[in-house]
């Protein structure tokens, strides 16, 4: 197979696992922002169940490619030895105000999208473009300069399999041991429930985890070159980072803006997460239409507009400093046993959780 083609084969999968994630999300309502709602609102777990469930499935299956050597978890952009640790606080806890004020996370601003939901439509673009501020623009020297000088250097690597072997655990066993007790213990927390065993919720957990246990497959072993015939380097096809990639959903919607302006400029390319978002996109409208749940929405006033603008803007800057979303983050890098992963993920609970307390506390006030 040539590269092209293999590139080609590697977007065509993504964009058929997205598709299938989107597809699963607008039926079963996996919702990241609504799972912490539950909870601090009505005492239900289901969703959250749903989210660790996904997390649990995604870490067993990921630690079973890499240790059959289908893929390699070190090569990903989460298990980095540089742990910067005020990034993963404050771009989680932004993060996770943020998606609260926008109704939802970047994964389920694409199901919105799908659904017919214009307020995502605003969502996407303003949180796409703020990324990218932050990524390579206005944002960009205070992230670099500021944030990121706040770090801790682990030279065997952040991930908590390495940490435990520098603790003093043989390399296999600290690795077992970690799988093991995290992402088998989140499976068997969701799995011993019985009123949480429901098909819809099975099914949102159960095919999120394989969908992001499938992606870097795709992108670890299928897109993988162990030498691209022109750097004479490693290289992993249609990625942005150069890396091993799987589902993550704030940066990819920056990348599809810039795709769609700089349409003409044949150094820009259609890349995996482009595709996955364009799939999560596709999946979600076509369950919408099938089931006759398309509706179209839109701003109920000026402000719900701001709400969300500013949702957008804190999802966009709150992503790109810590790496990722509730699906890359809490996902897709939990799956690694990334550190940071865990950072985030439980930064944007907390910042979620306090902006809805805050506006139970308003809604009290006003009433």
């Amino acid at each position: 197979m040539d590269i092209a083609s293999q590139s080609t084969t590697v977007l065509w999968l993504v964009f058929a696992i997205s598709f299938w994630f989107g597809a699963i999300a607008q039926k079963t309502r996996f919702c990241t922002m609504g799972a912490v709602s539950d909870i601090l609102t009505m005492g239900d777990w289901s969703r959250m169940r749903m989210w660790l469930l996904a997390i649990g499935v995604a870490i067993l299956g990921s630690a079973a490619l890499h240790a059959a050597g289908l893929i390699d978890l070190d090569k990903s952009i989460y298990r980095t030895p540089n742990f910067t640790w005020l990034s993963y606080i404050v771009g989680g806890f932004l993060f996770g105000i943020g998606m609260v004020l926008a109704s939802g996370c970047g994964s389920k601003t694409l199901i919105r999208i799908g659904g017919g939901n214009l307020k995502a439509l605003v969502v996407f673009v303003v949180l796409g473009l703020v990324a990218y501020m932050t990524m390579r623009g206005l944002f960009a020297a205070f992230r670099v300069n500021v944030l990121e000088k706040a770090a801790i250097d682990f030279p065997g690597g952040q991930d908590i399999p390495a940490l435990l072997t520098a603790a003093g655990l043989e390399t296999k066993t600290a690795f077992q041991l970690a799988v093991l007790v995290i992402g088998g213990g989140l499976t068997a927390f969701c799995l011993v429930n019985r009123e949480f065993r429901t098909f819809d919720n099975l099914l949102g957990g159960l095919g999120t985890g394989l969908a992001v246990v499938a992606a870097w497959y795709v992108s670890g072993n299928i897109g993988y070159l162990a030498e691209h015939p022109d750097t004479l380097e490693e290289a992993f096809l249609a990625t942005s980072s150069g890396r091993m990639e799987a589902l993550t959903f704030v940066a990819p919607q920056a990348y599809s803006l810039e795709l769609l302006m700089l349409w003409s400029d044949a150094s820009r390319k259609l890349t995996f997460g482009i595709a996955s978002v364009l799939g999560v996109i596709a999946g979600s409208c076509a369950w919408a239409v099938a089931t006759g749940n398309f509706r179209w929405e839109g701003f109920a006033g000026p402000e719900d507009t701001a709400s969300h603008l500013l949702g957008a803007a804190l999802m966009g800057f709150g992503g790109v400093v810590a790496m990722g979303c509730t699906v890359g983050q809490g996902i897709s890098g939990f799956s690694t046993l990334a550190l940071g992963s865990i950072v985030t993920f439980l930064a944007i609970v907390a910042g979620a959780g306090a902006m809805l307390k805050f506006q139970y506390w308003r809604l009290m006030r006003e009433t």
